[in-house]
């Protein structure tokens, strides 16, 4: 046999150094495998992938992506979490079609979408969004929002998509809840359907824009539960834009966009608000060093919050007992169920409007104004135009300012039964409302007036 080359030699040498090197790392490759540790950073390019174990964390080590089961449930779901104790999921992408295993994967399809697949390479979710910028990548930002954008961007003008856009039951800091008027998006917040299960639940917190913007939680057969009221000028007739110890919150309301808002005040203090299965929306905070989150107010908080507690033409007064009385000018319906305080019947008039003359109006003040269901708007008018063309139609019941600012301005008019009025006083501004009321209603309104001036004095 002739004999080795100097580089056959020096090969041999190599491979064996080599060996030894692997076999030392191997095991270590291993466990990192089974660990299941993070994938490197908070971005995924064009061409890589994340498998069941592995997650991408947001830079500032407060959010996470990747796979979980949550509660006892054994499906997979693909979701965004706190980085904390406990871990609270706020954002699910497959939630209504979940893995049955431990081999979803998730990456990009050769047109730049985000998509999700099961074993057998079936898309379960998707991003629907095509590769309108070149190299696109995915990136988990601190604020939790998952966003699609070119490699070499980072203005959100520029995302393809965001998950900020399509929200499972919870809103972050920074995640507006309403319309794009633009281009029709909207965003609202559904329930879960139970702890073990993200699918869709009973319940959406959601914008309605007939007329002037609220809030309302409705139940999947749009039965609605709650509603913050229409937007005055300064807030909510029936909920407070107050801003709290912890977040402040805003409407940005123009011709392109209505959506609600919240901005984080203290540092070391998280806070999210969520749509629980109940129904119930609560704000949460979290302190650093905590291990539970506190909740710091529920909505509906009371028994007046409640969608139409007294009924058509009732109002409910919570500090009162009973809380619901009949509207002046009206009588219970079922006068029977209301002596078990049962309300839902609601009221009638005693005498009907017939645009005789004499009738007039009664002011509610510190009022949610009620439901927009039968209305009429003009913001450019004044409350004494409005008082005027309430009157002259027989068929208007109520009237009010659409914005309480600078004085009051504009005119809302109700039309047949009023529903869901409640006392609501406001801090800086009060919203009034003026119920019309037969000429001898109004009579008797002020005789009892009088008296109780009377009684006072003497």
């Amino acid at each position: 046999m002739g004999k080795k080359s100097t580089r056959e030699s020096l090969e041999g040498i190599e491979m064996r150094t080599r060996l030894p090197l692997f076999a030392f790392l191997y095991p270590f490759m291993v466990l990192l495998s089974v660990l299941g540790l993070s994938y490197a950073g908070d971005t995924l390019s064009s061409g890589q992938s994340i498998s069941d174990g592995e997650t991408l964390v947001s830079s500032g080590q407060s959010f996470e992506l990747g796979f979980f089961s949550p509660g006892s449930s054994k499906n997979r779901f693909l979701g965004i979490w706190y980085k904390i104790t406990p871990k609270t999921v706020v954002w699910v992408a497959n939630r209504s079609n979940p893995l049955a295993d431990s081999n979803g994967t998730l990456t990009f399809t050769n047109d730049g979408a985000l998509v999700l697949l099961n074993q057998s390479k079936s898309v379960i979710w998707s991003s629907n969004s095509s590769g309108t910028l070149r190299n696109q990548v995915a990136q988990l930002l601190d604020l939790g929002n998952l966003v699609l954008r070119g490699n070499s961007s980072s203005s959100s003008d520029e995302y393809s998509w965001q998950s900020f856009n399509y929200p499972s039951d919870t809103q972050l800091a920074g995640m507006n809840i309403g319309r794009n008027l633009a281009t029709g998006l909207e965003s609202y917040l559904t329930s879960w359907r139970s702890a073990d299960d993200p699918s869709p639940g009973d319940y959406m917190f959601r914008l309605n824009r007939q007329g002037l913007p609220q809030w309302e939680i409705v139940s999947t057969d749009s039965r609605i539960k709650y509603r913050t009221g229409p937007w005055n000028g300064v807030q909510f007739s029936g909920a407070s834009m107050a801003p709290s110890s912890v977040s402040k919150p805003a409407l940005i309301y123009n011709a392109s966009e209505i959506y609600f808002v919240y901005e984080p005040l203290l540092n070391g203090v998280v806070t999210r608000v969520t749509l629980n299965q109940s129904g119930l929306l609560q704000r949460l905070v979290y302190t650093n060093g905590s291990t539970t989150w506190d909740i710091m107010y529920s909505t509906p908080n009371d028994l007046c919050d409640n969608y139409a507690q007294c009924g058509s033409n009732g109002f409910c007064r919570i500090n009162e007992a009973p809380i619901c009385e009949c509207l002046q000018g009206y009588t219970p319906k079922s006068p029977e169920e209301w002596d078990l305080l049962n309300w839902s019947s609601g009221c009638v008039r005693i005498l009907a409007l017939n645009c005789s003359k004499g009738e007039g109006f009664l002011k509610l003040s510190g009022v949610k104004l009620p439901d927009l269901i039968d209305f009429w708007l003009d913001k450019n008018m004044s409350l004494d135009e409005c008082k005027a063309e309430c009157l002259k139609n027989c068929s208007c019941a109520a009237y009010a300012n659409s914005d309480v600012r600078g004085g009051g301005s504009g005119c809302l008019m109700w039309f047949g039964d009023i529903i869901d009025l409640r006392e609501f006083p406001g801090v800086d501004y009060e919203q009034n409302i003026f119920i019309r009321l037969p000429a001898s209603e109004l009579g008797r309104c002020i005789l009892e007036l009088a008296e109780l001036i009377l009684l006072q004095t003497f």
